[in-house]
């Protein structure tokens, strides 16, 4: 009898990935013949839905963030800490690239780490279309540390302006869907803010933000009445709202629009479209579509490779009636229960269940201001629409139920209960 223990590897610890390592620790932390490892090439794990949040101080992810390996003691799994570089299947082996400290001196070395079941949650970066100049002039905001990059630039900005008569901050954020929506509230929200902090200035009139969108309006994904309700919110904040504005370039003064036209910014983000990493076309290993997300089957296994599942933004799911799943944190939380199930099933000889995504409506946070959104995807159309504070309630929920499920409902609840505390104790926003 082989007493080999079956490798469970869940490559990437964003929503998806970290919730279904947690849970598939709590299932077999009694079992001696299963082992699970997480892979990350990060710490810690920030809920990305919240890296606006990040990006403007609203959220320190010294205090908000989860340690992988403090998580992983509790939770009966292993993290690997380690960027995943190459897929060997004929082996059933991963490689993480070897790991660097600030300095240029290593700290972990290349190395491979076996597999019998492969769980790739990677998730997305965003997509600047080959744009030229994006790279080298904008911010991204795709992980925790592009989000504290830009951080860092934005209030050294803040404080140049506030040594200024009547200096102004221009920002310009290319990309209407829910992040750029959302950033551009957060900054009015902290801006309004620093007087409290010393820069006496620096108010919401010496900011100048301006929203560009490819498409005919922001919030393409939504319903109209939501895109419509989310505009007015912003232009009575200040934000300029630029539909129908093709970006071609790039530059240290702005970005340039395909009129030729130049959009001053100081600051320029970049936050218009997804795709998965563009290495796993290097791999040859998997189906991908035309921006590199990994096909798969109804079950969720990769096409190419049974042992392989598939969960997130990284996955192309298509439904029955022809759409593709979107890249969402419901989805990610959906996708992680389903491969959850279909592991035990495989370990049971069960058939596997084929995945259906559940549209429960989408939301739209606009800081402290307001919250816009819609319930109930699937039943009612899209058409149940909510703003105020019910939105608001509702928006926070989602995030609650993330920590319920990487944390369990005891821990969860003194979590929120410290970060309650907390708030009343330390600065409203992060100023280091």
């Amino acid at each position: 009898m082989d007493n080999t223990p079956h490798h469970i590897v869940v490559v990437g610890g964003g929503a998806g990935g970290l919730e279904l390592a947690t849970q598939l620790g709590h299932r077999y932390r009694k079992d001696d013949q299963i082992t699970i490892t997480l892979v990350d090439k990060s710490r810690f794990h920030i809920w990305k839905p919240l890296l606006h949040e990040v990006a403007t101080g609203s959220l320190d992810t010294n205090i908000d963030g989860v340690v992988y390996n403090a998580h992983a003691a509790k939770h009966h799994y292993e993290f690997q800490l380690g960027c995943f570089c190459d897929l060997d299947t004929d082996n059933q082996t991963i490689t993480l690239a070897e790991t660097f400290d600030d300095s240029g001196e290593p700290v972990l070395p290349e190395r491979k780490l076996p597999y019998d079941t492969l769980v790739m949650a990677i998730g997305s970066v965003s997509n600047d279309f080959n744009t030229p100049g994006v790279q080298e002039n904008c911010y991204f905001l795709d992980t925790a540390n592009e989000a504290e990059r830009f951080r860092e630039a934005l209030f050294n900005n803040f404080m140049r302006v506030n040594q200024q008569e009547n200096g102004v901050l221009d920002i310009a954020i290319v990309g209407g869907g829910a992040t750029g929506v959302e950033l551009s509230a957060e900054l009015y929200n902290v801006t309004d803010m620093l007087k409290a902090y010393g820069m006496k200035r620096m108010t919401m009139a010496q900011l100048r933000i301006t929203l560009i969108e490819a498409g005919p309006r922001i919030l393409p994904a939504l319903p109209d009445n939501i895109s419509c309700s989310a505009v007015k919110e912003l232009a009575e904040l200040g934000v300029t709202v630029r539909a129908n504005t093709m970006i071609k370039s790039s530059c240290k003064e702005g970005f340039i629009t395909a009129d030729d036209e130049l959009i001053p910014a100081k600051m320029q983000i970049w936050a218009a479209g997804v795709k998965a990493p563009t290495f796993l076309a290097d791999l040859y290993k998997f189906e991908l579509n035309r921006v590199n997300q990994i096909m798969v089957k109804s079950s969720l296994q990769s096409t190419l490779h049974d042992n392989i599942f598939v969960i997130g933004d990284c996955c192309a799911c298509l439904q029955p009636d022809g759409t593709w799943v979107p890249p969402r944190a419901q989805s990610a939380h959906q996708m992680a229960s389903l491969v959850l199930d279909n592991i035990r099933r495989g370990f049971e000889n069960k058939p596997l269940k084929e995945y259906l995504y559940k549209d429960h409506g989408s939301l739209v946070n606009l800081s402290r201001y307001s919250t816009v959104g819609s319930l109930m995807g699937n039943l009612s159309r899209n058409s149940m629409f909510i703003e105020g504070r019910i939105a608001r309630f509702v928006y926070l929920s989602l995030y609650r139920m993330h920590q319920l499920a990487i944390h369990g409902w005891a821990k969860a609840l003194m979590v929120i209960l410290a970060e309650k505390v907390g708030k009343v104790v330390r600065p409203k926003m992060k100023l280091h």
